[in-house]
């Protein structure tokens, strides 16, 4: 992508009533539009960021059978009365709206009542379970008050997956392969080392759910974290039977700010009792399905990582999920001068290779691309100037940590395409 074809912009200044740490940064650096409080668009270098969080968890949910469906927005009323759910003191973050004959509809929160009622009519016996879909799908939650940016909005992208089991025993181990596929997800998105396995309350379904939590200096939450264990209790679940069952000390314990990243649940039979999920087992007895629940926001997990890694400079992105791998900045503005003739040749042989590379190719000042490459938070610049050609080949500099050098432009195309020549 030339970046004077890049559609957007960075800029000084972002609306007064935007105050998070996130949106300001992708506001400025051009990756979101702000359509109005709690809703954003995203922009190609949004989308990009977005399309590799979807990526990464798409197929963390593959490798755990996984199979991967999309369910309507759009929501009957019927469906939600069954369990209770579409009554306002109850749920109270319903966009409802109605068709032109009167029919109550309403843009779904989530999808444990649809699923489980399609899957009602493909279910039969025993050997129709069990069963694991997820699906990548708008939800809509009119929050009475949106905020920490793209962290918490009124639209957005979740990850649900939902488990259908023959028992119990079937739905705790596939309760843990899902845990398990949480943790690589946020160790490939860069995050593992900041995110904590956290015990919260189970509810009605089961003792414990679990929450993943990013340690992050502006999180909404407080945790209590066991570092050598690599978990953390939520706040509103510790006491002396938590701390016993999980064989810990609270002497052992930090308090640390924290933003949700991933929640899953057990739930029981609370859903296939109340939407008639049943199948006949192989004594020919009538069994309700088991089921678990398990959501993660791209979106969300977008913000976290601005939050946490992003420094006075701007973005910050792990190589997993940036929009470019590299940023190819030209000094000089004249076409026809050697090194602006050297950036363009560089250019089309990391391109034709297949390199993700952004190319600042405008006519703007050497500092105003190098402040905008620092906003945009690529993770590595290669600048391409007289100089570096004098010294022999290109300056390349990490974003994360600023270290920079000289290397020969043999070098820098081996090492992003080992076989390109």
């Amino acid at each position: 992508m030339r970046q004077s074809h890049l559609f957007t912009k960075t800029r000084k200044e972002v609306p007064s009533d935007e105050t998070s740490k996130n949106a300001t940064l992708l506001l400025r650096a051009g990756y979101i539009h702000k359509e109005f409080s709690g809703v954003y668009a995203y922009l190609p270098l949004g989308l990009r960021v977005i399309n590799k969080i979807i990526e990464i968890i798409r197929e963390e949910m593959n490798n755990i059978e996984g199979q991967e469906i999309s369910l309507t927005a759009l929501q009957e009323k019927s469906t939600w009365d069954a369990t209770d759910r579409w009554d306002d003191s109850k749920v109270d973050v319903w966009f409802k709206t109605a068709l032109k004959n009167g029919t109550e509809l309403g843009l779904a929160i989530t999808h444990e009542e649809p699923i489980t009622k399609m899957m009602s009519q493909y279910v039969r016996s025993f050997r129709d379970l069990p069963k694991y879909v997820y699906q990548f799908q708008t939800k809509f939650r009119n929050e009475t008050r949106a905020k920490s940016g793209i962290m918490r909005t009124r639209e957005f992208i979740m990850k649900d997956l939902y488990s259908f089991c023959k028992t119990k025993e079937e739905q705790d181990h596939y309760y843990k392969k899902a845990q398990d596929a949480y943790i690589k997800v946020f160790k490939r998105l860069g995050l593992g080392d900041i995110t904590y396995l956290t015990f919260a309350s189970g509810g009605i379904f089961s003792k414990y759910s679990h929450e993943f939590q990013t340690i992050c200096e502006n999180g909404e939450d407080e945790i209590y974290v066991h570092h050598k264990k690599k978990i953390a209790i939520n706040k509103e679940v510790l006491t002396d039977e938590v701390l016993k069952d999980l064989d810990v000390k609270r002497e052992d314990l930090s308090i640390e700010k924290a933003s949700e990243v991933g929640n899953i649940f057990s739930l029981g039979t609370r859903f296939s009792e109340a939407l008639n999920l049943s199948y006949t087992d192989e004594n020919g007895e009538k069994q309700l399905a088991w089921m678990g629940s398990y959501g993660l926001g791209p979106a969300r997990i977008m913000g976290v990582i601005v939050e946490s890694f992003a420094d006075d400079k701007g973005l910050v992105w792990p190589e997993a999920v940036a929009p470019f791998s590299l940023h190819l900045i030209t000094i000089a503005k004249d076409k026809e001068n050697d090194s602006y003739k050297k950036a363009e040749e560089i250019y089309k042989k990391l391109t034709d290779a297949g390199v993700e590379v952004l190319f600042d190719d405008r006519e703007e000042s050497a500092g105003a691309k190098f402040a905008d490459s620092d906003l945009l938070g690529i993770p590595m610049r290669v600048v391409v100037s007289d100089k570096s050609i004098a010294l022999g080949g290109v300056e390349i500099k990490e974003r994360k940590s600023d270290k920079s050098e000289i290397i020969s432009v043999e070098e820098l195309l081996k090492t992003y395409k080992p076989n390109c020549e």
